[in-house]
């Protein structure tokens, strides 16, 4: 099977990351979690966001960027409102990283500055800041997916009362 892997640097709101998790635990994505967070794994908000998917969930966790460097090899994707191409545009190649950094700041402009051919963005409308993390996360794993054929992803679903 492909590995995609999701990366949430320095995380700060536990529902983003409940509903993260969710998503996850969902399409067989590997979570990446690199400290510090702006909360305890234990919190309530992370765990009903993420209802009773943890089971199902692959998650590892760093204790800084560099501690996450020295762990795994790309390829890396960096999401952020900085970039300078489109994520929908990009090849996901198996084994994929999906960066992601804080909600209040982003992703430190250094790495995006040593990293400009894979930092990537969602177009969105010149007033608005950005979207909601989740919701990017969401989108942008979907993405990966469909370029590879959803692989080992229930793709049909059942009616409870009838058939098709």
């Amino acid at each position: 099977m492909k590995e995609l892997n999701i990366v949430l640097v320095e995380p700060q709101i536990p529902q983003n990351t409940g509903n993260i998790a969710r998503t996850c635990a969902a399409t067989g994505a590997r979570l990446h979690i690199v400290k510090p967070m702006g909360f305890t794994i234990d919190d309530k908000k992370l765990k009903r966001a993420g209802l009773d998917y943890w089971y199902l969930l692959d998650i590892t966790y760093y204790d800084s960027l560099a501690d996450f460097f020295s762990k795994n090899e790309g390829p890396f994707y960096y999401f952020t409102t900085k970039g300078q191409h489109i994520y929908a545009d990009v090849e996901y190649p198996e084994r994929a990283y999906l960066v992601f950094g804080r909600e209040d700041a982003g992703l430190p402009e250094e790495l995006l500055y040593q990293n400009p051919d894979t930092a990537v963005r969602v177009p969105m409308i010149g007033q608005a800041r950005s979207l909601n993390l989740s919701n990017t996360v969401a989108l942008a794993a979907y993405e990966v997916l469909r370029q590879w054929g959803f692989p080992e992803l229930k793709v049909s679903g059942q009616l409870t009362r009838f058939e098709w």
